[in-house]
């Protein structure tokens, strides 16, 4: 086991090889989670539709859609701060950033699972998993099954993130 001290004196190597594809998929990431936000959500609330569907006695109401569109929101908002988070890690080649990718790719799937199955709680006609979302659990798992064990058991990945000082 090596020292702190030795941990720290070790220059990271540049990033490089297949990190390069990991690095645009951590970039683009929260740009497109904010671009699904910005053109998914705002139309809700000024259209007339979040009324329709959390007002008692119209024909699409539910008490589910206000806290599952609301947490949605909040839920796709903290992925964005925690991918920006991974983004800062992985450009200074900080240690975790395997561990935080990793978790970060599991949480994604997990929700996008999740989520998906909540709306068909709501709307039991809806297919659970239409071809928007097999494409999002597909990115998803992608990075789970593929770039996570690559972040984690690669050899370049052990001598690029090597910093561990904040």
């Amino acid at each position: 086991m090596e020292t702190l001290e030795v941990a720290e004196s070790r220059e990271p190597i540049r990033i490089g090889g297949w990190l390069i594809i990991v690095a645009l998929g951590i970039v683009i990431s929260p740009i497109r989670v904010l671009h699904l936000l910005g053109t998914t959500f705002p139309p809700i609330f000024t259209d007339g539709t979040w009324e329709a569907l959390t007002t008692p006695g119209s024909e699409a109401y539910s008490p589910v859609w206000g806290p599952l569109l609301i947490s949605e929101i909040i839920v796709n908002l903290i992925m964005v701060l925690f991918g920006l988070y991974l983004a800062y890690l992985f450009f200074t080649r900080k240690k975790g950033v395997p561990i935080w990718y990793f978790g970060l790719a599991l949480f994604s799937s997990v929700f996008i699972i999740i989520d998906a199955y909540l709306v068909t709680l709501v709307i039991p006609s809806m297919e659970v998993f239409d071809v928007e979302t097999i494409k999002e659990l597909g990115r998803s798992l992608v990075s789970l099954l593929i770039w996570s064990p690559y972040l984690i058991y690669s050899k370049r990945s052990k001598e690029t993130f090597v910093n561990v000082r904040k």
